[in-house]
C-alpha cells in the first residue's frame, strides 16, 4: 500500500521541484531569506532559518494562525490526535496554506501514519517547492521505508536550498553509502 503511495508522490516531488523557479513569489520576504539561506559564507544562518519558518507560518488570519498554534502546541505534548484534528481543521479553511500540510504531515509521521503524512508533505512541496522542512521530513519517510535513491535526492534537494544544516549533510552522507552498496 505504501508502496503504491510512495512513487506517484515522489515522481510528483521530483517533476515540481525539477520545474519549480523561484521558491516564492518575487517581493516576498521569505523567498527574500530563502536567497540569504543559500549564500555560502552564511554565520547567522539560524537566524535566517527562524525567520523564514517564522514567514511560512503567517497564514494571514488570527484565527488559522490560532488553529496552527494549537497543532503544534498538542504535538509538542505527543497528543497527535488532536494536532490531527486542529491541522484539518486548519487545512479544510486554508487550503493554500503550506504549513497546515507541513504540520499535519508531522503530527501524521510522529503517529506512525506515514501514507497520511506523505500526501500531505506533497501538498506543502506544491504550495511551496522550497520548504527545506518539508523535504527533509520526505526524505526521512522515504529512508524509513527503505526507498534510499529517492531519500538522497530528496535530501539533496533540501540541501540545495539550506546548506548550511549539519543535518543534512550527514544524511547526504550515510545515504550515499547506502545507495553505493557500501556498509555503514
Amino acid at each position: 500500500m505504501l508502496r503504491k503511495l510512495l512513487n506517484p508522490v515522489v515522481t510528483a516531488f521530483c517533476a515540481a521541484f525539477a520545474l519549480s523557479g523561484p521558491t516564492l513569489a518575487d517581493g516576498d520576504r521569505a523567498a527574500e531569506l530563502l536567497q540569504e539561506l543559500r549564500e555560502p559564507e552564511l554565520p547567522n544562518w539560524k537566524q535566517v532559518e527562524q525567520a523564514i519558518r517564522a514567514e511560512w507560518a503567517k497564514s494571514g488570519s488570527a484565527s488559522m494562525d490560532l488553529l496552527l498554534r494549537r497543532g503544534r502546541d498538542a504535538v509538542e505534548a505527543g497528543d497527535f490526535e488532536a494536532a490531527i484534528a486542529h491541522l484539518t481543521a486548519l487545512v479544510d479553511h486554508a487550503p493554500d496554506f503550506a504549513e497546515g500540510y507541513n504540520t499535519r504531515a508531522m503530527a501524521y509521521f510522529r503517529a506512525g501514519l506515514f501514507g497520511p503524512a506523505i500526501g500531505d508533505l506533497a501538498r506543502t512541496l506544491e504550495l511551496n517547492p522550497g520548504n527545506f522542512v518539508a523535504l527533509t521530513g520526505l526524505a526521512t519517510i522515504l529512508e524509513e521505508t527503505a526507498r534510499y535513491e529517492a531519500a538522497l535526492r530528496a535530501v539533496r534537494a533540501a540541501r540545495a536550498i539550506h546548506p548550511h544544516e549539519p543535518d543534512l549533510e550527514e544524511a547526504e552522507k550515510r545515504l550515499e553509502i547506502l545507495t553505493s552498496g557500501r556498509t555503514l
